[in-house]
């Protein structure tokens, strides 16, 4: 049974999703952790948040992710916190930092995947979505 998720701002959803990103392949990069602090730091959705909170908010990701249904878990409490107008915010964000190392791998991919179904994301808009942090992420 999923345990019960303590109730989250908008913004915490935004930060969890972000976050579940980054931790879906096990490893936590730099690049990613500073995309997240740089998206928080900067983006008009996260003014008067909290820069405390991104740090509770991962931990609560992490803990998540230990147990069998967190994701499912996840994906409830970024639903139930997260206004519909947001949905696609919290997918661009995710692919920011997915996109942030310059490298996307295969679960990353999945999660990704996961988060376009949870949250309905049309698939038009989302390869729109994708194909802008592909290039606001490239190297020369």
């Amino acid at each position: 049974m999923p345990q019960k998720c303590p109730l989250i701002s908008p913004q915490d959803a935004l930060v969890a999703v972000m976050v579940a990103v980054s931790v879906s392949d096990e490893q936590i990069r730099t690049t990613e952790i500073l995309a997240i602090q740089r998206i928080v730091n900067h983006l008009p959705v996260f003014d008067g948040y909290d820069p405390d909170r991104p740090r509770q908010v991962g931990e609560t990701v992490l803990d998540l992710f230990e147990d069998e249904d967190g994701l499912d878990a996840l994906f409830g409490m970024v639903r139930e916190a997260l206004p519909e107008r947001l949905y696609e915010t919290a997918y661009a964000l995710a692919c920011d930092v997915a996109a942030a190392d310059g490298t996307l791998r295969e679960t990353e991919l999945r999660l990704l995947e996961e988060i376009r179904h949870e949250l309905n994301i049309d698939r038009l808009h989302a390869a729109a979505i994708e194909r802008g942090a592909r290039a606001r992420h490239l190297r020369a």
